[in-house]
Formats: C-alpha cells, sequence, structure tokens
C-alpha cells in the first residue's frame, strides 16, 4: 500500500485566539474553533488546531480557507496539494549521434504528482576526484552532453537528483561509450515495384540525420517484412548498403517493410525499427 502525501502551503497558521473585541470571549487567550471552507462550500466549524482529512485523496485538491465562525472574517488560506517525494530516476543514455553526444531520459515511478525539478550532471571516472560536467536539459526529462571520448575504458557516469517539496532522490548510471551506442531508426524508406519483376521490390533507405559521420561510422541494416494479411514478420541482414532487392515477394500482395540500424562495428544496440513503408510487386498492365 502506497501512501499519499500532502503539501499544504499555509498562511498564516489558522488557531487565531479569540478576545472580547473579536469573538465576545473571556480574552483568556484560548485558541477558539474555525469555520473551514473548501472554495463557496461550508465545511464545518472545527476546533484547534484545524480542519483534518483523515483519508485524503487526489478528490480533495483544491484551495481551502478558515473563518471567524461568527463574522465570517477570512483568517489564512490554503492550497492543498497531494503527492509522492520522488523515487530514484530510472535512467537511461543512449549515444543517438555518436561520437558527438550522449542523450540521456529518465522517468519516475510513481509519478510524484507533484512539480519535481531535476539536477542531471556527469563524470568521466568513478573517483571522487574527477570534474563533473552539467548534462544540458534537452526537455523536462532529458538531457545530452558531448565532448566524449572514443574506446576509453573509463566508464562515464550520469546522475541524476529529483528534487519537490516531499524530498529529494537520487541514481547514478555508468556506462562505457561504446556500451550505449544507437542510432536512431533509419529515415525516407520506400518500397517500390520493379518493372518486369513480379515477386521483387526495390527497398531503399537513408541513414537517420542524427547519425553525423555515416562514411566514417558506417551502419549496418535488418530488415523486417510482412506481406499484407500475414501475422509473421520475415526479418533479414544485416546489410551494409541503403537499398535492398527483395526476392519472393507474392505477387500482387502488399509487403510491409520496416528497417532497423546499428553501428557497423557491433557496438551498442540496433535502433528501433523506423516507420513502416509499402509496397506492391509489379504486374502486368
Amino acid at each position: 500500500m502506497k501512501w499519499l502525501w500532502v503539501v499544504a502551503f499555509v498562511v498564516p497558521a489558522c488557531t487565531v485566539p479569540y478576545n472580547n473585541s473579536t469573538a465576545g470571549g473571556t480574552g483568556d487567550g484560548a485558541a477558539g474553533p474555525a469555520e473551514w471552507r473548501r472554495g463557496d462550500t461550508v465545511l464545518g466549524t472545527f476546533p484547534a488546531p484545524g480542519l483534518a482529512l483523515p483519508n485524503a485523496s487526489l478528490a480533495h485538491e483544491g484551495h481551502y480557507s478558515c473563518h471567524h465562525p461568527g463574522t465570517g472574517e477570512t483568517w489564512a488560506t490554503i492550497c492543498l496539494r497531494l503527492g509522492y517525494p520522488p523515487t530514484p530516476p530510472a535512467i537511461e543514455c543512449w549515444a543517438i549521434s555518436y561520437p558527438q553526444a550522449v542523450n540521456c531520459s529518465w522517468v519516475l515511478t510513481p509519478e510524484p504528482l507533484l512539480e519535481t525539478d531535476f539536477v542531471a550532471t556527469y563524470r568521466h571516472g568513478v573517483g571522487g576526484a574527477t570534474e563533473t560536467g552539467e548534462c544540458v536539459r534537452m526537455g523536462p526529462r532529458s538531457c545530452s552532453f558531448g565532448d566524449v571520448q572514443m574506446f576509453s575504458l573509463t566508464p562515464y557516469v550520469v546522475n541524476v537528483t529529483a528534487m519537490n517539496p516531499l524530498g529529494a532522490a537520487s541514481r547514478l548510471l555508468p556506462f562505457l561509450l561504446e556500451n550505449v551506442i544507437k542510432p536512431d531508426p533509419p529515415e525516407d524508406l520506400r518500397v517500390s515495384a520493379i518493372p518486369g519483376e513480379t515477386t521483387k521490390l526495390l527497398l531503399e533507405w537513408s541513414p537517420p540525420a542524427s547519425w553525423p559521420f555515416p562514411e566514417y561510422f558506417p551502419l549496418k541494416y535488418h530488415i523486417r517484412y510482412a506481406r499484407e494479411g500475414d501475422s509473421v514478420t520475415e526479418t533479414i541482414g544485416p546489410y551494409e548498403q541503403t537499398s535492398y532487392t527483395l526476392t519472393g515477394a507474392r505477387p500482387g500482395a502488399l509487403h510491409r517493410v520496416q528497417v532497423a540500424a546499428k553501428a557497423f562495428a557491433d557496438a551498442g544496440e540496433f535502433s528501433a525499427w523506423s516507420l513502416p513503408a509499402s509496397g506492391t510487386p509489379w504486374t502486368e498492365p
């Protein structure tokens, strides 16, 4: 069972002492009850120290106020928000533009439900004297750093800290640069009929635009295809070129094709599959 924590901003406190001029009391300084409202709805009059919500849920979020039970004078307002302290972020880092930069992203489970800030840094090495650099934020939960050293046997370490009003949590992710190479999917996939060939298709694609030097760091490709109506896909490759003639296609059938890329030296992982493209072999007019 997970507990839902409460964040409340209170200005000022609602335990206001009565006196003869404000509440007709005895003037002994005792804290009196207060009328509580949520928005314009009166919740009731409650004794000090204040309103209790024993089984708070997200439905209880909102603006609360406490008032003099006789005159209605506002004593304080509260913005009630519910959420969790952050858990250690689950981090992933990939060199999608090897060897220029490493891109990292992270998620929190469960979601804190509260505004949460992040600090992301990296270092090259695990020793305490290693210089730390900023992992530049690219989005709310992503960052990037460059100036990386190829073929280094010293790991990089990324540190992400999540912080909100209920607490903070950090996680370290060490890795070797070549182990996190993962290109983006190939682009501009085209499937074309070949005139006069009833069982062949021409597949053509481009390396991902984020892969900066395909001539110096070539990619290899896997091809995945399925015929229309078939639930089973076939995967072939790897191939070094950015075109391929698919043979054994079913005459007249629509074929759905995707391509994935990996560094030619076999470091890291294959990309995700490209967007699909479809085509039908040539048919005699």
